[in-house]
Formats: structure tokens, sequence, C-alpha cells
């Protein structure tokens, strides 16, 4: 085996970094393009050509011989369409890639959801250059394609993909907190907003997923009991990783580092094959592409070894899920993280001011979080054992509370003290402890100078969580800035002034703060004690998007503009709908061509073994009672997919789409309830031989 070379030699060669743009631009335009990505500013588009030639002649070096815009469709994939360098000059192949062409491209725009923006013949749309995230390289056996993130807009101006919201807020959080700081006399050239995405998944044979239409299909089996030993024993999370995992993880590492995302953590998670990646952070929109890169890459790398790998939020019932923790903070152009204690946090008045401005955030926008996070898989997963319930709430840890509960008292700060943890082992070193402690339940959880948002998806994009949250933080700082001007204006001492603030704003928000378990049930009672809403279900989440509040805040901040959230609402509300619909389908299908069929060989195993026991005149009651245990199931299963197939019969229409859902939530997923309970039923009493599908336990063990 021949030995790797160092990851920083070849960190990012696929990508049109800056220090690649340093050899091959003019100092100007390199410093133009630093600019903007540093602090925002506007990129002159008349040295658009010369980056174009510099890109193309980096990326056909390095074998491309295509190039595309990527963009982020409200499908909640990627997209991209390739056109070839191939130009003729007086009948001459050559290769060429003009500015226009950088800077923007044409797909059709009406056969990607749009939520009635668009119409089948209103086609025009338009993918712009991002130039604040590297251009790279996607190679494949006959070359490279270079590809270009993009965002994605109509011909009349709205916004047709997740990208470009994000973009907004990152501009609207980047105002607010320079306003803050400049305020506080600690002015800055920008502030960014930084992502650092751990991407949970599992890994499965590719030939036992073959074997599992439902896992083909949904991503998910609707149909599946458990194991005996399944994580019960907790011996699987961070356990030694088995060769066929770490080879995996090896080789999507060393395409993600050439591609310039920096994956430093890989470890076991929780259930059997399922496993977590986690990078470094940057900034927002940046580690948003690249998570979307990163599980293509883990796609690609999956088939290539005969493995599959499942970004569902709940692949296997009774096993945990997948999460995408988010973990945010904002750091200013000189590389500060706002949000970083320090060694005295009860001492750093911005560390307090810029905290609790997230705390008003969470506690202010809870139901458009929340709706961020919405989906038909999300649903198996929140409020699971392993996952953070449906109620935005945050987790602060004792250190930070007590600083801001002795605030809210008027007390003194200082007397809040850093501890050390007693390992009682003299030989070992003193450990002091953070400030905070690790709370897994908590969906919104502050982990020392940043915050996790543990509710995010595995197969969701960053960037509408992230959108809203940055954009929620804005409006929070905003109001902060305003009340702060008041009293410095007012003559009060600067942090005399800042906690003042600090205080009013924690006083307000202090609801949105829990630290204790959030998977109890007493917290649910808790949380509708302090009027935290409880949204339950993709339905009763998503309806927060149109409501008047929603619809006035978006567009006051420029993020999304009324018929847009309008359209995303249509468009996620049909994307569950249409989801619960196939899944129901593939319900029936396997029911009736996989699980009955064995279901009838096994009854009429079983119908002829008592034959043969009765003949010989002994007590055969138990045999004949368990027989007719079993016909009872084939019965009920027969009922069930009955059920399934009247539910899908009886809901509205597609085009009703909020009554549509309440149906699903109501009618159809019981239904399924109800059909995969008898059929795991079945499954526990039929020989594995006749079973048609894989078990949980050759999907979970093999």
């Amino acid at each position: 085996m021949s030995k790797p070379g160092a990851v920083s030699e070849t960190f990012g060669c696929n990508t049109f970094s800056l220090t690649e743009m340093q050899k091959r631009l003019p100092r100007p335009i390199y410093e133009a393009i630093q600019a903007t990505i540093a602090s925002g500013e506007p990129l002159d588009t008349g040295f658009a050509d010369e980056i174009a030639h510099a890109m193309k002649e980096w990326a056909v070096e390095r074998g491309a011989t295509h190039f595309t815009h990527w963009f982020q469709p409200l499908t909640g994939a990627t997209a991209e369409k390739h056109d070839a360098f191939l130009s003729f000059v007086d009948g001459r192949a050559i290769e060429r890639f003009s500015g226009s062409q950088l800077i923007q491209a044409e797909p059709d725009a009406s056969s990607f959801p749009s939520g009635g923006m668009r119409s089948t013949f209103e086609a025009r749309g338009y993918t712009a250059w991002d130039p604040t995230s590297p251009a790279f390289l996607v190679e494949n056996e006959h070359g490279s394609t270079l590809t270009i993130p993009s965002v994605f807009v109509s011909y009349t101006g709205e916004a047709l993909d997740k990208k470009t919201p994000l973009l907004r807020s990152m501009r609207e959080l980047g105002r607010a907190a320079r306003a803050v700081l400049e305020l506080m006399g600690r002015p800055t050239k920008g502030v960014a907003s930084t992502l650092g995405a751990e991407q949970e998944y599992f890994l499965v044979h590719r030939d036992l997923f073959k074997l599992r239409p439902d896992l083909e299909v949904t991503g998910r089996t609707v149909i599946g009991t458990t194991p005996p030993k399944g994580q019960q024993m907790e011996d699987n999370y961070f356990g030694t990783i088995d060769d066929r995992a770490l080879d995996f993880m090896g080789e999507v590492e060393a395409e993600a580092w050439n591609l310039g995302i920096p994956v430093k953590t890989r470890h076991n998670e929780v259930a059997p094959h399922q496993y977590e990646a986690a990078p470094v952070f940057q900034p927002i929109n940046v580690s948003s592409d690249q998570n979307h890169l990163l599980m293509d890459i883990m796609r690609k790398v999956a088939r290539r070894r005969n493995l599959a790998v499942l970004f569902h939020e709940k692949p296997f019932a009774g096993v945990n899920g997948s999460g995408k923790h988010n973990n945010w903070s904002m750091a200013d152009a000189e590389g500060r993280n706002l949000l970083e204690p320090g060694d005295n946090p009860d001492q750093n008045v911005e560390f307090l001011f810029f905290l609790s401005s997230v705390l008003r955030a969470v506690h202010h926008r809870a139901t458009l979080l929340r709706a961020s996070i919405a989906s038909a898989g999300n649903d198996h997963r929140l409020g699971a054992n392993e996952a953070p319930p449906a109620i935005i709430s945050v987790f602060l840890g004792d250190r930070v509370t007590e600083i801001l509960d002795t605030l809210l008292a008027g007390k003194d700060v200082s007397a809040v003290q850093d501890q050390v943890i007693q390992t009682g082992i003299e030989v070992l070193p003193e450990v002091v402890k953070d400030n905070t402690d690790r709370n897994r339940t908590s969906p919104f959880a502050f982990t020392g100078n940043k915050f996790e948002f543990r509710a995010v998806g595995s197969g969701q994009s960053n960037s509408m969580p992230m959108a809203w949250l940055n954009l929620a933080v804005a409006e929070a700082l905003d109001e902060m800035w305003s009340r702060l001007k008041g009293r410095l204006e007012n003559g009060e001492e600067r942090n005399e002034a800042i906690l003042a603030v600090v205080k009013e704003v924690y006083a307000d928000a202090k609801p949105v703060v829990f630290n204790g378990n959030n998977y109890a049930d007493e917290w649910v009672t808790e949380a509708e004690r302090r009027g935290l809403p409880n949204l339950v279900n993709t339905p009763m989440a998503l309806a927060s998007l149109v409501e008047d509040e929603a619809k006035e805040f978006a567009s006051k901040y420029g993020m999304l503009q009324p018929h847009e959230l309008d359209a995303r609402y249509v468009i996620l509300l049909e994307k569950y709908n249409r989801m619960i619909d196939i899944e129901a389908v593939q319900a029936i299908r396997m029911a009736k061509t996989g699980v009955l069929p064995a279901a009838y060989a096994q009854q009429a195993v079983m119908a002829e073994a008592w034959k043969g026991v009765k003949k010989l005149d002994i007590d055969s009651s138990a045999q004949k009672e368990e027989l007719e245990t079993y016909c009872g199931l084939v019965n009920e299963t027969l009922l069930a997919i009955d059920g399934v197939r009247q539910a899908l019969a009886n809901a509205p229409d597609e085009e009703e789409a909020p009554e549509k859902a309440d149906w699903c939530v109501s009618t159809t997923i019981p239904a399924m309830d109800r059909l995969r309970e008898v059929c795991d039923t079945l499954e526990r009493r039929t020989d594995e031989e006749l079973w048609p599908f894989p078990s949980y336990h050759a999907l979970l063990f093999q």
C-alpha cells in the first residue's frame, strides 16, 4: 500500500482558490475579488473576461472539457447543465470561456418547482455566478467539469432557489452586526456568519439496498421490524470503525480535501452502520455549497464501493435517525468570533450582547426556524429519543445561564467562577470545565463559542434554516442597536449601557432557555406553560411561512417577498404530500407482492404441519391456536392494505395542498402505520427463508 502524502500538499487543488487567483490574475483584479469575498463589496463586471480566461486556463490544464453553473433549486437538491468549452474560429476548434458565460447562464425555469411563480410557457430563468464561493472541478473518467456555484432567479427577478435568500440574509446580518460594533466603538470592515455542518449518514450493502424497494424509492423502510439487538447496548457510538466504512471515509475525505472541503472529524454514530463527518467552519454560503458537494461525493464513492449511503432522517424505525448539526457563529473581518466568551465571559460585555441577540432571535422567530426544518422525513425524527423535539428551545449551560440570571437579578456577575473537574488521578492534568456542558436533546445549543442547530435533517439543505437564523439575528441586533443607541445618547457609560440592554433582552427571551432533558414528557407541559410553540408535524410548521407577520418580516429585510413565501409554502406542502403518497403506494405494493405471498406460503406450511399432527390423535391445540393467530394476521394485513388504498382514494386533490396535507396527517399516515404494524408482526412470525426483503439484522449487521 502506497503511503499517502500530507493533506496540506493537495488540499484545495481542485478549487479555483484565492491562492490560484493570485497566481493568475492581475493584482487589481485579485484584490477586488478578495474584497468581495472578505467584506461583500460588489465586483466590477468589467473584470469578468480576465477572470473567466484565467479560470478556463486553470481548468483546462487540469483536464476540464466542460463548465456548468451549479445551483440549488427548490427541489432541495442541486442542479447543473454542462456546456463544452468548445468554440470554432475560422473552422478551427478552440477552447473559449467568456466573462458573460461566467457571470450568467440560462436554464429552463419552468421545469423546476416554482409554486406558481413560473408557468410552463414562461421558461426563462437565469443562473448567476456567486463570486464568494470558489469554483471547483468535478472529475470523471472522461475529464472534469468546471463547476461554478450560482444563484437561480426568474426572468422577473424572483428567487427560484435556496441560495439567493441565504446570501440576502448574510448581507443583512453583516450590516446589522457591523452597525452594532461601530456603535460599541469597534468598527470593522465586515461581519460574516459562519457554519460547520456535521453530516450524519448510514452505510449499507448496495446488494441488500437493491432488494429493498422502499429504501430505493423513499429513502426509508416503510415496513421492517427491529432486530433483538439494535443500539440498546450503547456500544457503537465512537466505537472502532470497521475497515469497510473506514475505506469509504478515506476515499470520501481524499476527494473532499481536493475540493477544499475541510472535513476534520469522522466517527461511528449511535446506531449500527451509522456514521458522522464533521468539517471545520467556513463562511456560511461556502459551507452550504460544500455540504451539498460532500453528500454528492458520498453517493458516488458508495456506488463505487458497492455500498449505499442513506441520508433520510429516519431510514430504520426504532433505530436512531440522522441529523445535520449546524454549528453557527459570527466573525468580524479581523477574524474575531463574536460568540467567543473569552476567559471571563461575565466581563465580556460584547459577547453577552451578541449571545442575547441570538436568544431574542430564536425566541421571537421560533416558528420560522421550525418551518425551515420541516419535512416528511424529519417528522419521523423530531421528538424521538435521539433527536431534538419540535419545540424550539435554547440550551446555554449552567455557567452562562448563571451569569445572565445573576445579571437579571441585579447582582455582581464577577462572583461566577471557573471550575475544575476533579479526576481523582494524580498523574492526570487538571481539566478546566468549559463554559457549557453538552446537551444532545436540545434543538439549539450553545457549545462554547457557537450555537449548534441540531434539529436540521440529514438530507436537508442548510441554506434555508441558516437564512432564517441569520435574518432573525439581524432583526434582533437592529432592535438592540436602537436600545443601545438611546442609552448612549443619554450619557450612559458604554459597558453599563450594553449590560442594561442585555438584561432587558434576556428578561424577554428567558422562556426559550431550557437546560434540561428535552425528551422528557414534562418538558412538553412546561414549554406550553412558557408559551413556546409546539408544531408537531410539517403541515403545522409550514403554515408559519404564510402568516402576515412572517411575510412582513421577510420582505422588510429584502430576503423574500410575500408571493415568494407563498410559493415556497405551496412547494413544500406539495413535496410533503407527494412523499406521503409515494410511501403509501410503496407500502401497498410491498405488502401485496412480497409480504402476502410469503405469508400465504408460511400459512400453508403451518396448516399442513397441523393437519399432520392432528392425524396422530395427539394434543395440537397450541399449534391450531398459532395457525389461527397467523391466519388472523394475514386477514388484518388485507384489511390494512385496503385502509391505505382507501386513504389514498379519498384524499383531497393535489391542488388543495393544505387540505391534503391535513388528510395525510389524520388519515393516510395512521393507515400506513397500521399496515406496517401487521406486516412487522408477520415478519417476526415468518420463516426467514420465505421473507422476501432483507431484514434489519441483515441491513445493520452485515
